[in-house]
């Protein structure tokens, strides 16, 4: 999912797990990928808002279908970032492009 994204074929994706840890940390593997994992509507909401999450993460264990759908409702609302917030995801962005790893 992760690669789709990253690669424009997908405006978006979604990942499901167990816990949603570990489809999380794979996703964010792939560079350009800011995925989040979300137990709670709001924090779905803030993850797009404040970091530009282009991956929503979740848990199969614990977030039932309704509050899935709550979750995903709010996250979907968001259109674009918080311009307030702007900055910091292009620090983000631009941390990833530098970094090495070894």
């Amino acid at each position: 999912m992760g690669e789709l994204v990253a690669k424009g074929e997908a405006d978006y994706g979604i990942v499901i797990c167990y816990t949603g840890t570990g489809v999380c940390i794979a996703a964010n593997k792939v560079k350009g990928i800011r995925a989040a994992l979300c137990t709670d509507a709001q924090t779905a909401k803030y993850s797009r808002m404040w970091n530009n999450a282009n991956v929503l993460a979740l848990s199969a264990r614990l977030v039932t279908k309704i509050l899935a759908e709550e979750i995903l409702e709010e996250w979907l609302k968001v259109k674009e970032p918080d311009q307030s917030e702007l900055e910091n995801i292009k620090m983000i962005q631009e941390y990833e492009e530098t970094s090495k790893t070894s």
